[in-house]
């Protein structure tokens, strides 16, 4: 496995926060404008936020909104694009990881973050995932020259 360019904390937090700002507050003010009711109430508000975070890296190259905006993006740990099963185990199996451990499995990512080389936290290990800087197809380029090099 070549993790390569690994994203670290500060850009993929800016990156959520980025995804916030543009996806789930625009949603939020909609749904509240049409229902008159509280938003942070909604299913249909999660479940179009949950709808996102797994569908559009499968179908924009690993990208998100944010992540995009901030050059980044999700990637399996062999540099290949992420598939429905993959976004599956990172969005919905970790998070539930995250709500059983009461918020542990959380502080463990952030540690994974700080001490790990690759930068992967518990829901990239879960997924089999990174997220890079590469742009696509970079990672290809760079595993052609890695065999160049070593033959």
């Amino acid at each position: 496995m070549n993790i390569y360019k690994p994203a670290g904390f500060w850009i993929r937090l800016g990156a959520a926060l980025l995804d916030y700002i543009i996806v789930s507050v625009p949603l939020l003010l909609i749904y509240w404008l049409i229902t008159g009711k509280d938003p942070n109430d909604s299913m249909f508000i999660s479940l179009v936020v949950l709808l996102y975070s797994i569908l559009l890296p499968m179908f924009w190259r690993g990208y998100l909104i944010g992540k995009r905006i901030c050059g980044i993006r999700i990637v399996k740990k062999d540099g290949s694009q992420v598939s429905l099963l993959t976004m599956f185990l990172r969005v919905i199996v970790a998070g539930l990881v995250y709500c059983i451990t009461f918020g542990l499995g959380l502080i463990a990512s952030l540690i994974l973050i700080a001490v790990r080389e690759d930068k992967r936290t518990l829901h990239d290990l879960i997924a089999g995932t990174y997220v890079t800087y590469a742009t696509p197809g970079e990672e290809e380029l760079n595993a052609d020259e890695e065999i160049r090099k070593s033959e």
